[in-house]
């Protein structure tokens, strides 16, 4: 198998994470104007066939029993990539042996001055035959089954570009089977989906032009930086066909999504705090009337914005000297911190005017003495 020596730019990165909410927040205005019906899609059988096909996963969506062909094909490819693996260590083991016996070679001297010193020379060129016989011994076991298991790939790949340029048809052919099957059959209802959190808070019933305004900003950037968590999963799956199937493991993967994540923690904070999704010990607040409540929430709201008031301000300060200084991580990878540090004082920020929203509404519901 041909290894994978792909790194992610930069640029990429940070231009992937702008853009690609942007990009799900048009596919779903879309499907929302013209949802789909049960029947396969062209773009879903494109997308399986794309990133699942290797396992024929396109052809079952399809309902078709040709999918079961792709399974051993790729299960050979990792049977090979398997055996590869296991001679690795062989491999660098009898090449570190000959090396050693080389250099040994090396530090002979031209004519040996005596009957010992000519046996150790040739003991020493025996022991580097033996070394480097056992070298190319390993190292062809090895070539073996990469060119086996790049043999089986080419073999893979020419199926997938057969069905790639099937699916239309094959497509049509489905939808217009389904068409008389579903005729008559009514959709299922769509599952009302609950979300967790506390959801105890009096204030969300509470509006004004003001909070308002904050809540809705708060809301856009919460559910605009969720769209990162699909990022994950196409990035981790190509970590696992990276190593698995090309041998290549990345050196990007984890700390590009560890980072991502740490971002989308901080500014999606506020999003949270709105939709009263962060937890509370609320032994006693649960049984507070809706006007306790508030009290209490206006009195323990001097501890948030302490808080929140130094996060700001601490953030700020790593924010600025990472930018005046271009930090980069210390990894191979070297992908710039700034913008990560950043997120500290823009989430504090969000919190902070999220907090505020919160005590106008508090404010409101006292003084209205709702029970």
């Amino acid at each position: 198998m041909p290894s994978l020596g792909f790194v992610l730019p930069h640029w990429m990165y940070w231009s992937g994470l702008l853009f690609f909410p942007l990009l799900a927040w048009i596919l779903t205005a879309r499907q929302r104007r013209n949802p789909p019906d049960s029947r396969p899609s062209l773009f879903i059988a494109y997308m399986f066939w794309l990133l699942a096909g290797y396992m024929g996963i396109h052809r079952f969506y399809l309902r078709s029993g040709w999918g079961f062909v792709f399974i051993p094909v790729f299960l050979g490819i990792l049977y090979c990539n398997g055996q590869v693996r296991d001679v690795r260590d062989e491999t660098s083991r009898t090449f570190a042996a000959m090396e050693r016996a080389q250099t040994a070679v090396s530090q002979l001297p031209p004519s040996p001055a005596d009957e010992d010193a000519r046996r150790d020379a040739d003991k020493a060129r025996a022991e580097l035959a033996q070394r480097t016989k056992d070298y190319e011994t390993a190292h062809a076991v090895t070539d073996h089954w990469k060119g086996l298991s790049r043999n089986v790939a080419l073999l893979l790949a020419f199926m997938l570009v057969v069905d790639g340029a099937l699916l239309p048809r094959l497509v049509r052919r489905r939808r217009g089977f389904e068409a008389a099957t579903l005729a008559d059959t009514p959709l299922p209802e769509p599952a009302e989906l609950h979300e967790g959190g506390v959801g105890e808070d009096p204030t969300l019933a509470v509006h004004t032009r003001f909070t308002d305004a904050i809540d809705r900003f708060n809301t856009a950037i919460g559910r605009y930086v969720a769209w990162w968590a699909i990022i994950a999963v196409f990035v981790y799956y190509y970590e696992v066909m990276a190593r698995f199937v090309f041998n290549s493991p990345t050196n990007w993967v984890h700390e590009s999504m560890f980072l991502m994540f740490g971002m989308q923690y901080m500014l999606c904070g506020a999003y949270a705090y709105r939709e009263d999704q962060h937890v509370r010990v609320d032994i006693v607040y649960a049984s507070f009337s809706t006007r306790g409540k508030a009290l209490a929430d206006i009195v323990t709201s001097v501890f948030f914005f302490i808080f929140m008031v130094t996060m700001l301000w601490t953030g700020a300060r790593f924010a600025l000297d990472s930018i005046q200084f271009d930090e980069h991580s210390f990894t191979e990878w070297g992908v710039q911190y700034w913008p990560v540090k950043l997120a500290i004082p823009v989430g504090a920020l969000l919190m902070t005017l999220q907090g505020i929203s919160k005590l106008i509404k508090d404010v409101v519901i006292v003084s209205r003495k709702v029970a």
